[in-house]
């Protein structure tokens, strides 16, 4: 029994951010300690600047299309659109509050980046399945 598309998108979306929010609750209890109150909204606002262009881009890749140049533009374009996200958006929260963000913010923002670029690269390549030769 197969699946459809839309099904394996939702499911594929509730798994990054099933897995951004594990991650954030494994990492915040042990960060609270040592940091204080600011690991808790550092954190979360880490993970969301990861975590919605991870879910644009995990959309825009599955609905692209199977053809080289689609997916060579979604790979392409769900990078500039990452890096300028979340870039844009630590560069904006540390100018705008920086009594808030410090400089262990962009840790945060270095470790739930990799974190879901890893989860959603993982994720993409087990839906395309085996290529046929």
């Amino acid at each position: 029994m197969t699946s459809k598309p839309g099904h394996d998108l939702v499911r594929q979306a509730a798994y990054l951010a099933g897995g951004v929010l594990l991650l954030w609750g494994i990492a915040v209890v042990p960060a609270r300690f040592a940091q204080g109150e600011a690991a808790i909204y550092e954190s979360a606002a880490a993970a969301g600047l990861c975590l919605l262009p991870a879910l644009a881009t995990l959309i825009w890749s599955q609905r692209a299309g199977t053809s080289m140049e689609a997916r060579l533009l979604s790979l392409v374009g769900g990078t500039g659109l990452r890096m300028m996200f979340v870039l844009g958006g630590g560069f904006g929260l540390t100018r705008l509050l920086p009594d808030w963000f410090d400089w262990t913010f962009w840790i945060w923002l270095m470790v739930f980046y990799i974190f879901t670029l890893g989860l959603e690269t993982t994720l993409l390549v087990k839906s395309r399945g085996r290529p046929t030769p």
